[in-house]
């Protein structure tokens, strides 16, 4: 098998899933180990609230609350932007958020407090270089290992939902932005009680309109890591997400170093330095989504026989502004259902193309092959005679598709990716 040739081996292939809902692949039901996982962070999120509510008065804690919660959507609206060529499950970005806000921020605050009560106490130096210490050299390490866990927990259960570096990104930023809007209520209850409200305003700037995306670029250099290593099944997997980890623990304890001991330079150059990463990962981010585009026309032609995939169906897919004029079309002729059909025929087209890939990188066996190929196969023809009434119908098998309404190349050439 070579992820190619065998694309066409399933027509008119009969198996004994064949009675399963067509959108098994990606379907968005939460588990059972989901719901409690989502419980068990919620509870975790819950008792390191409560370690603020304790540290300041009422007021100061909702105050510091609500701070924290302004900026989320807008940062969750920017994270999710990268996800619209093959969105993730909600599921598990829900998680992924939650475990940051809760497991990861309640743990790493037990430690790094233990942290400095020994630098403090047992080491005896003054409170001020105890914390900058622990700052610097502890919390990187503790706080970057408590995110990563999550990344882990998907490579090991949840590997076929990692398709490339952009995943990796986006499930690192959730949880980084998770844990950095739990730790921000912490900064803020603290400001409100030892500066005042002038106090507060300078530490809300500098962590939720200066730096807000700083927890998830050090966490997307293990994300990007971890998505690596799901691509590929040989030895040297472990080299390379230890050097993601190392990444992130080295880009978390310069940016608190530079902040901590070089004042408004440090603060400068650790500025600059976020940003030079963020561009970076929008390069890959970038080059990762012409990858996918590059999949979706090598591999979807050969489906054409099938009456699923037309050239012009390829086009529409190997853009997002093409993507969207699609799934327009779908909702002006046809209302939810018309945009669910075509959003489902979208996801299921772009998911073979990766399932190809995964192929032919022989991280996944025959027989998975199979059963996820003929699923997505299934899911495609649903949609598809879930389609308005306006669009070209499916044609039996071996017959030419007619064009689509919704794209129309010109000269029926698709985009290069």
């Amino acid at each position: 098998m070579d992820g190619r040739g065998d694309s066409l081996r399933l027509i008119g292939y009969r198996c004994p899933m064949a009675s399963r809902d067509p959108r098994w692949v990606f379907k968005d039901r939460p588990s059972v180990g989901l719901i409690a996982g989502l419980v068990a962070t919620g509870l975790c999120a819950l008792v390191s609230f409560s370690f603020d509510l304790r540290d300041g008065d009422p007021v100061h804690f909702l105050i510091a609350l609500a701070l924290a919660l302004a900026p989320v959507p807008v940062l969750l609206a920017a994270v999710l932007a990268l996800d619209r060529m093959e969105p993730e499950p909600r599921g598990n970005l829900v998680f992924a958020f939650a475990w940051g806000a809760g497991v990861a921020v309640l743990v790493a605050g037990v430690v790094n407090s233990l942290n400095l009560l020994y630098l403090w106490q047992s080491a005896m130096l003054e409170q001020t270089e105890a914390r900058n210490l622990a700052a610097t050299f502890g919390a990187p390490v503790v706080e970057e290992t408590m995110k990563g866990l999550v990344l882990l927990g998907l490579l090991r259960f949840r590997r076929a939902e990692l398709d490339g570096p952009t995943d990796g990104v986006i499930y690192a930023s959730m949880v980084g932005l998770g844990f950095a809007m739990s730790e921000n209520v912490s900064y803020y209850v603290t400001a409100l009680g030892e500066t005042g409200a002038r106090g507060l305003a300078v530490t809300a700037v500098l962590r939720g309109v200066l730096s807000p995306f700083a927890h998830p670029l050090f966490t997307s250099m293990i994300g990007v890591a971890v998505a690596y290593a799901a691509q590929r099944n040989r030895p040297g997997q472990v080299g390379v997400i230890a050097a993601g980890w190392v990444g992130a623990m080295l880009l978390h304890g310069i940016w608190n170093g530079f902040t901590l001991y070089a004042g408004l330079t440090g603060l400068a150059g650790a500025y600059l330095l976020l940003m030079v990463v963020l561009l970076v990962l929008i390069g890959v981010v970038v080059r990762d989504r012409r990858r996918i585009v590059g999949l979706i026309q090598n591999y979807l032609p050969a489906y054409q026989a099938t009456g699923l995939v037309a050239p012009q169906d390829v086009y529409m897919l190997s853009s997002l502004p093409g993507r969207r004029q699609a799934r327009h079309w779908a909702r002006t002729n046809g209302g939810r259902a018309g945009l669910r059909a075509m959003t489902d025929y979208q996801l299921a087209a772009t998911e073979l193309g990766l399932l190809h890939e995964r192929a032919a990188h022989r991280t996944i066996g025959e027989q998975t092959f199979n059963e996820e190929q003929y699923a997505l196969l299934q899911c495609m023809a649903e949609a598809r005679r879930n389609f308005p009434v306006a669009a070209a119908p499916v044609p039996a098998r071996g017959q030419a598709p007619e064009a689509t309404p919704w794209s129309r190349p010109p000269g029926g050439q698709a985009p290069s990716p």
